[in-house]
C-alpha cells in the first residue's frame, strides 16, 4: 500500500484502508486507549488504539518515544474531534526509528529555546511547523524571482564563486588554497555579470551564494548569504534599473501572495506590493531629514543603521509605504565600488542607489562605469593593481556597452517580509563569525 499524506486522507471515504507516516507528536495513554499524534509535512493526524483490539502491542505503542518516526496502515474514520475531521484505527504500528530520550530541543514543547541551543539541534528546530512555514514562503519568493526573469528575457547564470580578485576589496575576503594559488571565496559575481555584459547576453541573473568576512555579530548579517544578481545592458541611465528593480520585487511579492496567502496569514504580517514608481530621496536629502529628527554624526554624513531605521519610520508615516530608494549616493562614500560610475555632471555624485524595506537595506546598486579610460582612473584611485583585474578590463576594450544592475539580499528580503527577529531565522544552516556547524 502507497503511503499518503495526513491531507491526502481527508478525501478517503469512511472506512477506507490507508498507509501514512510520521514523527509521533504526542501519546495520551487512557488506560484502555491510547491517541497517538503524528505529524508530517502537511499536517497532524490522529491514530486511535484500542487495547482490545491491540493487546499484544498496546504496552510497547505507547512507550514510543516522542520524535520517533512511525508508519500507520489502517482504517479511516471520520470523526468531529480532530483538526482533520478523522482518526486512523490501526491494524498496525511498526516503529522505522526511535528517538532517544530526552530530546535535546523540544518540538511542540511551548517552551523557548535559545538560538544557539536551536541552531545546534536545527533538524529539530525545522520540525516546527511555523519554521516551516518560512521556507515555504522563501521558496515561493524563490520561484517568483525565477518567475519574473523569465518573463523579462533574462537568462539565469552560474559564475564561478572560487575567485583570484574581489570585487568590493581585499579586508572582507575569505581566503582559500586552491592548489599552487591563493585564492578567495566571491563576495559578489559582480565582475563575471559584467563581463558577460561584453559577451551580448544583454540580461543576465544569478542566485547564489556570496561571501563576506566581516567581523560581525547583529540580527541582520551572516558571513554566508543568498545574493540574487542581475545585470542588462543598452541602459539610458540608473532609472532604468530602479525601474526593473521595482518590478521584479512586485512581481515576487504578488506571486508569494497570490500562492502563500494561508502561509502568511500564520505570520500576521500585511503584505505590502509596492507602488511604481517607487519613492527616491537623494542621499543628501535624506541627512537633512535626519538632522531634523535629531540624528547626530560621529563621523562621516551617511546613512547608517540606525538612520536606515529612522528614514524607514520617517517614510512610512509620510508616503505610507515600507519601500523607498536612496538615490545619488556620495562618491566618497562609494569610492572603494571603483565600478560604479558617476554623475556626469557632477563627479561626486554617483548613480547608485539603495533600495530599503521595512528600514534595512534591501538592494544595493546602479550604472556601472563602461568607459575603459574612466573605469581605470577610479581603480587607480583606490590604488589597485591592475593585473589582478587584466581578465576584466579585457572586456572593456573591445566593445562595452552601458549596462547596470543591482544585489539583492534573499535571506534579509525573507527576515523583513516576514518581520523575523534575526536574519538566522531565515536562513536553514547559517554561517556566521561564531558558526560553522551544522
Amino acid at each position: 500500500m502507497k503511503r499518503i499524506h495526513a491531507t491526502d486522507a481527508v478525501d478517503l471515504e469512511d472506512g477506507a484502508s490507508c498507509r501514512l507516516a510520521g514523527w509521533l507528536q504526542e501519546v495520551k495513554d487512557l488506560g484502555g486507549i491510547a491517541f497517538l499524534k503524528v505529524r508530517d509535512r502537511s499536517g497532524v493526524f490522529q491514530v486511535v488504539v484500542d487495547k482490545d483490539n491491540m493487546e499484544k502491542e498496546y504496552d510497547d505503542i505507547v512507550e514510543i518515544p516522542r520524535e520517533s518516526v512511525i508508519v500507520v496502515e489502517g482504517e479511516k474514520k471520520e470523526t468531529d474531534q480532530t483538526e482533520l475531521g478523522y482518526e486512523i484505527v490501526p491494524s498496525a504500528i511498526k516503529v522505522e526509528n526511535e528517538a532517544e530520550k530526552p530530546l535535546p530541543l523540544g518540538v511542540v514543547d511551548k517552551v523557548n529555546a535559545e538560538m544557539g541551543t536551536r541552531l545546534d539541534n536545527r533538524f529539530l528546530d525545522l520540525r516546527k511547523e511555523e519554521k516551516r512555514y518560512i521556507f515555504e514562503i522563501r521558496d515561493l519568493l524563490l520561484q517568483g524571482l525565477r518567475d519574473f526573469f523569465s518573463k523579462e528575457g533574462f537568462i539565469e547564470v552560474n559564475t564561478p564563486k572560487i575567485v583570484a580578485t574581489g570585487a568590493e576589496g581585499g579586508a572582507t575576503l575569505f581566503d582559500v588554497q586552491y592548489y599552487d594559488n591563493n585564492a578567495h571565496l566571491a563576495q559578489s559575481p559582480q565582475l563575471y555579470k559584467q563581463m558577460l555584459m561584453a559577451s551580448g547576453f544583454e540580461k543576465v541573473y544569478e542566485i547564489a551564494p556570496a561571501y563576506r568576512a566581516e567581523d560581525f555579530d547583529t540580527i541582520r548579517h551572516t558571513s554566508e548569504f543568498i545574493s540574487v544578481d542581475f545585470e542588462m545592458s543598452f541602459i539610458d541611465s540608473s532609472d532604468d534599473i530602479m525601474d526593473m528593480t521595482s518590478y521584479m520585487v512586485q512581481h515576487a511579492l504578488r506571486y508569494v501572495k497570490e500562492k502563500g496567502s494561508d502561509i502568511l496569514d500564520e505570520f500576521n504580517v500585511e503584505l505590502e506590493i509596492p507602488d511604481h514608481p517607487v519613492k527616491k530621496i537623494p542621499h543628501e536629502k535624506c541627512i537633512r531629514i535626519l538632522e531634523d529628527m535629531g540624528k547626530e554624526w560621529e563621523d562621516e554624513r551617511e546613512v547608517d543603521t540606525e538612520g536606515e531605521k529612522m528614514l524607514g519610520d520617517y517614510v512610512k508615516e509620510e508616503y505610507g509605504t515600507d519601500f523607498f530608494y536612496i538615490t545619488e549616493f556620495p562618491t566618497r562614500l562609494k569610492k572603494s565600488t571603483f565600478y560604479a560610475k558617476r554623475k556626469d555632471y557632477d563627479p561626486s555624485l554617483t548613480t547608485y542607489f539603495d533600495l530599503e524595506y521595512k528600514g534595512q537595506e534591501l538592494v544595493s546598486g546602479g550604472q556601472r562605469e563602461h568607459r575603459y579610460d574612466v573605469l581605470i582612473s577610479q581603480m587607480e584611485e583606490n590604488d589597485l593593481d591592475l593585473e589582478n583585474f587584466e581578465s576584466y578590463l579585457k572586456t572593456f576594450k573591445y566593445g562595452m556597452p552601458t549596462h547596470g544592475g543591482i544585489g539583492l539580499g534573499l535571506d534579509r528580503f525573507v527576515q523583513q517580509l516576514l518581520d523575523l527577529s534575526n536574519i538566522r531565522e531565515a536562513i536553514l544552516f547559517p554561517r556566521d563569525t561564531s558558526r560553522l556547524e551544522p
